[in-house]
């Protein structure tokens, strides 16, 4: 669909929630979470949360700060359990678990070492080209030998990607890493971000606060207010998305009155 006014909001929405709803043996999923409930100390920062996240799409999370974002992303990550409640990473019938790797606001690569060594960091040296070439895909083939010290925000940020993906991840876990970036940067690593996951049709999970850029990137949106789910719709704009097409507004409107409660 190309076009969502305001007149088609209100169904789409419906459908995508019915869909959010569909039995999950009817869904391919890379990751589920049932009856899953965090607390810290007497703090609840996940409740009873019911979540699934199909093979091959890409999810944005968004919501206040201190909603649960982040910490439902360490769960998915296995980085973290889940105080009571199932989460389960389904590997695909080839593989014996899901690969995950996550990419975070802080580019976190070593000064001491050039851009290809950071790309390498857990990596035999057979797999040297495979990194090269990782790099050639985010823009920054001509760059390796250079110190991270020399790079701007939006380097360091496609050295993290790039780091990520030579590992050829099954699932991609994007904790606002673009938070950091000026907007013009931003928009870039978006289509770049995208481009990526239409080659390499990995999964993605994005935990962001910025409305625009949930739209930008996911297919679906969720919506997380006081550690429970309170929108989960489909995103329904043609790729690659620009900010000009048609519905895009709307749509950002829509979610962004959710998250501040204005509807």
């Amino acid at each position: 669909m190309n076009l969502i006014d305001s007149d088609t909001l209100a169904p789409v929405f419906r459908r995508a929630e019915t869909h959010a709803r569909a039995p999950l043996g009817a869904r391919d999923l890379a990751v589920s979470l049932r009856g899953v409930q965090k607390c810290f100390g007497e703090r609840t920062v996940l409740d009873q949360l019911d979540f699934s996240i199909e093979r091959g799409s890409f999810v944005s999370i968004v919501g206040r700060s201190g909603c649960g974002k982040s910490t439902l992303l360490r769960l998915v990550a296995g980085l973290d359990q889940p105080t009571r409640g199932v989460v389960q990473r389904n590997a695909r019938p080839t593989a014996s678990d899901l690969h995950v790797r996550i990419m975070f606001q802080d580019a976190r690569l070593l000064p001491w070492k050039s851009v290809l060594d950071n790309v390498m960091i857990g990596l035999p040296r057979s797999k040297r080209e495979d990194a090269r070439a990782t790099l050639a895909e985010v823009g920054l083939a001509e760059r390796e030998k250079d110190w991270p010290s020399r790079l701007s925000g939006g380097q360091r940020q496609r050295v993290a990607l790039a780091r990520a993906l030579v590992h050829r991840p099954d699932l991609l876990l994007l904790d606002e890493p673009l938070g950091a970036l000026d907007a013009l940067t931003r928009i870039e690593m978006h289509g770049l971000i995208e481009r990526l996951w239409r080659e390499h049709r990995f999964t993605a999970l994005l935990v962001t606060h910025d409305v625009q850029e949930a739209v930008s990137l996911g297919d679906r949106i969720v919506l997380i207010d006081a550690g429970r789910i309170t929108l989960d719709t489909a995103v329904p704009l043609q790729r690659p998305r620009t900010r000009t097409a048609p519905g895009f507004a709307e749509l950002e409107e829509h979610v962004l009155s959710r998250v501040l409660q204005r509807d």
